[in-house]
Formats: structure tokens, C-alpha cells, sequence
């Protein structure tokens, strides 16, 4: 999709916009990823601070504001969820397993949508449910495709490694035992936004016993496929 209107300064804020949507963001960072003069990426940072279409968060980096979520209501629908619902129970009905739908906020993860298992043991997670993202496929999969200073920062305390972030760079989705909760498996995929960012993960998850220790083996084909058809979603929204 061609991102150059012909009106600079609009195209410029939204690089800056695109930027953020990965997750806070450095001044550095913002930079780094636009490719404009610092003094031209501060500026346009601020005035959209000025206008909440962006926000400093406790640490002084930006992310996207409050303002981008009134003007997503007032357009009646937020795109993902609204394709999410029944991609999730295609995928829950594939894997007989509870299936999500989390995005990145911060330092969390949030559950956006899900649908569960309907009977017997399974893994609850309900919609709006803040996870760590220091554990988890799901975590492991939104921390995969950052840049190389915000995936150092996430990694710290984090119960998986830089290997298994390489290892989920490579086959395209990631798998966890235990490490969000004891017991429980996991198997997630990247969404990807039309700029091609990672902006959610899909994930199923249930007991080991039936996920076995190999969970990826079962169903990262499936988990992948649903990925996709949300990335594909989003791409015709924003055509």
C-alpha cells in the first residue's frame, strides 16, 4: 500500500503513528524507525501529544492516545475484534481448545477476544484479562519482530530466552510449557496490521496432558492458518 500522500507533514505523522503501533517508543526509537531529523520527529510528536492522538506513558515513551480510541468507536467497530469472533471459534472448534486473541498494552498483554471450551478442563482467560508479557507463547510472539533495544528490555526477567524468540522468528509462531501457569500449554501466531507490524498474537491453550509437551506439533499449522485470516482482514480494511 502506497503510504505517501503528498502532503508531508501528514505523512510524516503518520510514520510516527505506524511506529507506535508496535508499543511505547522511545524519542531514539521513533528516530530510528522513521528515518526524519530528530528535531522534525519531536516536533510532530508533541503536537500529536497536544491532540491525545498520542500519550507518554510512565517512563516518558510514547504510545498511541486516548483520542484513537474515541475516533475507532465513533466508526463503529473495532476491526480485529469484530473479524476475530469467528475466526477464534473455527479455531477452538479445530483444536477442541480455549482460543485468544491478546494485544500488547505496556508492560501487559490483554486479552481482546476469546472463545472457550465448552466443557471439561480447559484454560480460562476472559476478555480483558492483562497478562504478563514475560511469559507465555502469546508474550513470546508480540516480543519476537520488536527492535533489537525493545526486545533486550523485554527480555529481562523473562522465562524464555533469546533463543526461543529466534526459534519463533524462524517457524513463524511460538509454543510455551508452564511458563505462564503450571500446567497449562500454549501455541500462538503473529496478527499482522496492513504496515505489516505485529500488532496481536492468536493463541489456543489448555492442560499439557492433552496439548502434550509438543504442542507447536499439534497445532501451530491451524493456529497459523487463523493468524492469517485475521492479518488478511485487517489488510482489506485497510485498502
Amino acid at each position: 500500500m502506497d503510504n505517501v500522500s503528498g502532503v508531508g507533514v501528514i505523512d510524516k505523522a503518520v510514520m510516527v503513528l505506524d511506529t507506535l503501533e508496535a508499543g511505547p517508543t522511545t524519542l531514539a526509537q521513533l528516530v530510528a524507525a522513521t528515518g526524519l531529523a530528530r528535531p522534525t520527529v519531536h516536533r510532530l510528536a508533541l503536537a500529536l501529544v497536544h491532540h491525545r492522538l498520542v500519550a507518554r506513558d510512565v517512563q516518558g515513551r510514547f504510545i498511541l492516545g486516548s483520542r484513537l480510541v474515541e475516533l475507532a468507536s465513533a466508526a463503529g467497530e473495532d476491526r480485529l475484534i469484530a473479524a476475530a469472533g469467528p475466526v477464534l471459534l473455527q479455531l477452538r472448534d479445530a483444536t477442541g481448545e480455549s482460543a485468544q486473541v491478546f494485544r500488547r498494552q505496556g508492560d501487559f498483554r490483554v486479552c481482546v477476544a476469546s472463545a472457550e471450551r465448552p466443557v471439561g478442563l480447559r484454560d480460562t482467560i476472559p476478555v480483558g484479562t492483562q497478562l504478563s508479557m514475560k511469559a507465555g507463547s502469546a508474550a513470546q510472539v508480540l516480543l519476537a519482530w520488536e527492535d533489537h533495544e525493545r526486545l533486550l528490555e523485554g527480555l529481562r526477567a523473562a522465562r524464555f530466552t533469546p533463543t526461543v524468540l529466534a526459534g519463533v522468528r524462524r517457524r513463524g509462531w511460538g509454543q510455551s510449557l508452564g511458563e505462564r501457569e503450571p500446567g497449562v500449554a500454549s501455541v500462538s501466531a503473529p496478527v499482522r496490521g496492513p504496515s505489516g507490524r505485529v500488532i496481536a498474537a492468536v493463541s489456543i491453550s489448555g492442560p499439557i496432558e492433552r496439548l502434550t509437551r509438543q504442542p507447536g506439533r499439534l497445532h501451530a499449522d491451524v493456529v497459523c492458518q487463523a493468524a492469517q485470516q485475521l492479518t488478511d482482514a485487517l489488510r482489506k480494511a485497510g485498502d
